[in-house]
Formats: C-alpha cells, sequence, structure tokens
C-alpha cells in the first residue's frame, strides 16, 4: 500500500478511539444509583461574579452510595454553592449543617430510569455519527489520493475496506458500553 493510506487509516483509528472515550466521558455524567464525582462535573457556581466549577470550589466525599458531602474550601461560598446543586439538573435538595453540605440522591423511579437510558441511547448515537464522519473524511481523503493517481483504485478499494472495517469495530465498542450502561441504569 501506499504511504498516504497507512497514514489516513492511523489518523482515523484515533480519532475513532477519541470518540469512544468521549462517548464513555459522557455516560459517566449519567446519573446511576450510586453517586458519582463525574456527575458534578458539569456544575458551575457564581463565585464573586465568576462562574467557577464546583469541584474548583470544593472538596466531595461519599459516604454511602446515593449520599454526597460538599465541603466548600471558602465558607462564604457555601450559600451559592448550595444554590447551584439545587439549581442543577441533579434534582437534589441539600442540607446546610454550616460546615458543608450534605446531598442525599433520590431513588430513581421508574420513568426516571428510562428518561436517563433515552439519554444514554442519545449520547451513544452522538458518538456513532462522530464515528462515521470520521469514516467520511478519511474516505473523501482516500478518493483524492486515488483521483491524484497517487494510488491506484485497487490500493483504494482495499484501503477504504480496512477503514469500513474500523468504522465496524469503534461502533460495536460504543454499543456495548451502551449496552453496560443501560443495564446499570436499569438495575434496581
Amino acid at each position: 500500500m501506499s504511504e498516504g493510506i497507512p497514514a489516513i487509516l492511523k489518523d482515523a483509528e484515533e480519532r475513532m478511539k477519541k470518540s469512544v472515550e468521549v462517548t464513555r466521558d459522557e455516560f459517566s455524567t449519567i446519573r446511576t444509583g450510586r453517586a458519582s464525582s463525574a456527575m458534578f462535573e458539569g456544575i458551575t457556581v457564581d463565585y464573586y461574579g465568576a462562574p467557577t466549577p464546583l469541584n474548583q470550589l470544593a472538596s466531595l466525599q461519599f459516604p454511602e452510595a446515593r449520599t454526597i458531602i460538599v465541603t466548600p474550601y471558602d465558607k462564604g461560598a457555601m450559600s451559592n454553592v448550595e444554590t447551584a446543586l439545587r439549581d442543577s439538573d441533579l434534582g437534589v435538595n441539600p442540607t446546610n449543617n454550616g460546615d458543608n453540605l450534605r446531598v442525599v440522591l433520590p431513588a430513581l423511579t421508574e420513568e426516571r430510569r428510562k428518561e436517563y437510558t433515552k439519554l444514554a441511547r442519545t449520547k451513544a448515537e452522538d458518538g456513532r455519527i462522530a464515528i462515521r464522519g470520521t469514516r467520511g473524511n478519511a474516505k473523501k481523503a482516500m478518493e483524492q489520493l486515488v483521483k491524484d493517481k497517487e494510488i491506484g483504485e485497487d490500493e483504494g478499494v482495499r484501503g477504504e475496506k480496512e477503514l469500513d472495517a474500523l468504522t465496524k469495530k469503534y461502533s460495536e465498542i460504543v454499543d456495548q458500553a451502551l449496552e453496560a450502561k443501560e443495564q446499570e441504569l436499569l438495575t434496581v
């Protein structure tokens, strides 16, 4: 094969791996029955007029599966952290004891589990779309090599077959991650 096709395939594979990583990261932000620090990554707090990520303003501890202790580093930010947690999409009402905030995650209802499953499927589809987009770009690059007569048509066809195999492989990885997340969500 020409020098160009292995480079195109290598680049496509790196991008597909990145798409899978991003999809898995997105899955980790979806709440299941257990508390995790990933659930709090998207929460920003109004700290002296600047939106600041929660994890930069407070420490998080998980003494129990559905309980989180949020301890702000600056006690003056306590009410802002409390407001940010209350207004987040976690559906929680933190309890302020003066030194820290206790957040108890409500048990997931069947309806909420189904909503989260739909959300997981949407995120998985976004991952598959990114993988297919990478495939499309790599295919165009290979077609350009054939058009510019840098490689023969047979080499181009072989390269596309390898690209299709990569696309299938990484799409299946996303599907497996989705299946695992759905299983986690539906386990009561």
